[in-house]
């Protein structure tokens, strides 16, 4: 090989959270956000008007997300998770005194991350299942009692008040693989949903108008995702957007205009909408990922993060004035040559029944002999792979190995009836998707089809296992990261909302055991043929780590190759650079030893 990029020092890339949010100051002044610059989550503010280096305001080992200024400026909120268990609390930051307050002190529930502070700054509301399920909740914003403002049978993840004051919008899981949005009126009156037909629509990402007389939001219920805005005035529902591509996550601004992402598959651009005339302009930085764009208070910027593998995760910000892009914060060091990141390259396959399946491809620089391959599996599996920072991916290429990413059935990006298509058949149509990866690698003369390995964390360690068992004459090695193995144990571990999706998607597991078992790699260990790593973390509260250590045991007991790493004190999600690190190096360096 020519060149190899060191792993380590890509994961000591620090990075702008880009899931969980940031916000930008009422005044305008300032931007905050959660950033890893240092090795550890800590919360960082920004100033937008002169140029200033980004000043962190929090310390201490624990890892600190979601920010979010309260409306009279005066107070920053943000949420701190201790050990990777998802148990978040709930911290106020006092600017002035440079006090942290936690709000939430000895809770034993879990508190969901994405909250909000009520017009006035007085209160905020936040999703927890301290009721044992996921409800919605308003307390002080100076600690306190907190009162339950919504109770359903479904839980909810994510609320947003109204400017005016006098609701909530709260995003719930609904049926399937629906959200569901309520509309919850804090004068007293009923919550309800918005519907049509008196039928919860699926609707998520909800963004209230200046003037609290709409909401828009993002649904699928045509087939895919567009914006959609529900009139107050009325109850009627509207669609804003149509043609190609999925609109998601849509922001207003007080001049009549709306920003929203649009993605063609694993690609998105910014849009800018006028709500009046309905004219829109998209703009792009490179192929790449936007998230979240969000406007500033002037109305004359447009703030977000932006990557893709040339880039890590970076606050940007769009001029509407001349509608150029300007990037806030450098992550990536100036010594790191961007030349050397490979893109991928966007492909169809057919499936083993003949579905095409679109994927990502990586191809590393020309070689003599078919390169070794290595199939990399997304989790979710409502999610996707998208032209996107990896560090790990870069060093696989730079080794010589073909990479190969399949956007499965299951997965978003591709619409409505794609991501429901592994629907009760979790384990079916998506490992024959992810295993028909091997026939287009070796059918095609792209990669060697001896040297073939297959890794993914969450659900892609699922399916890594699923593949490893079901196929075990495809692979040389395989490297399952934080998956979950046994349907019936997992199931029973998890969290409320997570056995929620479980019954959702793969129904009852007492009236579909055989499905569950058949579907549940742990009992077919025997039938693997290839060398397994297992990675996970004891705080894992969505694969818990008691699945890999039974899986391993069984293996060795089997007589089969295998490695168990636990991280203590990581949980899905791991948070210290550390462990990020050892564990991706382990990664690599597993499968390198079947793989070269």
């Amino acid at each position: 090989m020519e060149y190899c990029l060191d792993l380590e020092t890509l994961l000591k890339v620090p990075f702008v959270d880009p899931n969980l949010g940031f916000d930008i100051s009422p005044d305008g002044s300032q931007v905050v956000f959660s950033w890893n610059q240092t090795g550890r989550w800590d919360i960082y503010t920004l100033e937008l008007k002169r140029k200033s280096s980004p000043c962190k305001i929090t310390h201490g080992k624990r890892a600190k997300f979601a920010p979010h200024w309260s409306p009279n400026g005066q107070l920053l909120a943000y949420v701190l998770d201790l050990d990777g268990s998802e148990n978040y609390d709930i911290y106020v930051y006092h600017p002035d005194s440079g006090d942290h307050r936690n709000l939430t002190p000895d809770t034993p529930d879990a508190i969901l991350p994405l909250f909000d502070w009520s017009p006035d700054s007085q209160q905020i509301a936040f999703c927890s299942d301290r009721g044992g399920c996921f409800d919605t909740y308003v307390m002080p914003s100076v600690g306190g009692e907190a009162q339950q403002v919504l109770g359903i049978p479904y839980p909810d993840y994510k609320v947003v008040w109204s400017p005016d004051g006098r609701y909530l919008a709260v995003a719930s899981e609904g049926k399937a693989q629906d959200s569901w949005i309520h509309i919850v009126p804090l004068d007293g009156g009923d919550p309800y949903p918005i519907s049509l037909d008196s039928d919860p629509i699926s609707a998520k990402d909800p963004c209230w108008s200046p003037d609290s007389r709409y909401l828009a939001f993002s649904s699928d219920l045509q087939g895919k995702f567009e914006i959609g805005v529900y009139d107050f005035t009325n109850g009627s529902i509207s669609w804003l957007t149509d043609g190609a591509g999925e609109k998601e996550h849509p922001d207003w601004s007080e001049d009549g205009f709306l920003t929203y992402v649009v993605s063609y598959g694993p690609k998105t651009e910014l849009v800018l909408m006028d709500i009046n005339s309905r004219t829109t302009d998209s703009h792009q930085i490179e192929p790449g990922v936007i998230f979240t764009p969000k406007f500033t208070p002037s109305n004359d910027q447009i703030i977000f993060v932006f990557d893709n593998p040339r880039h890590p995760d970076d606050l940007w910000v769009f001029s509407r004035a001349d509608a150029k892009f300007q990037q806030l914060t450098c992550s990536l060091p100036t010594e790191v040559d961007q030349n050397l990141f490979i893109m991928p390259e966007e492909v169809w396959y057919p499936s083993l029944d003949g579905a095409k399946v679109p994927a990502l491809i990586y191809r590393p620089h020309q070689r003599d002999n078919l390169p070794p391959a290595v199939i990399y599996v997304h989790g979710g599996p409502n999610w996707l792979t998208q032209v996107t920072w990896d560090p790990l991916v870069q060093h696989m290429v730079s080794r010589g190995w073909v990479v190969l990413a399949p956007n499965y059935r299951g997965s978003t990006g591709y619409g409505r009836e794609w991501m429901n298509a592994n629907r009760f058949d979790l384990g079916g149509v998506d490992t024959a998707d992810v295993v028909a990866g091997t026939d287009l690698l070796g059918g095609e003369g792209i990669a060697d089809p001896t040297k073939i390995a297959i890794t993914g964390r969450s659900w892609g360690g699922y399916l890594t296992m699923t593949c490893l068992t079901q196929f075990p004459e495809k692979w040389v090695a395989g490297a399952a990261v934080v998956p979950f193995l046994n349907w019936f144990t997992s199931h029973e571990n998890s969290r409320e909302d997570l056995q929620h999706w479980d019954r959702e998607n793969f129904g009852d597991p007492v009236a579909n055991k055989d499905l569950w078992y058949e579907r549940s790699p742990f009992f077919f260990l025997d039938q693997i043929q290839s060398p397994v790593q297992l990675i996970c973390g004891d705080n894992d509260v969505r694969c818990p780590a008691s699945e890999s250590k039974q899986a391993y045991n069984t293996l060795i007991n089997l007589g089969k190759e295998s490695e168990y790493h636990l991280y203590r004190g990581e949980g899905h999600f791991f948070l210290k650079i550390e462990n990020q690190i050892k564990s991706k190096v382990q990664v690599a360096e597993f499968l390198a030893k079947y793989l070269e």
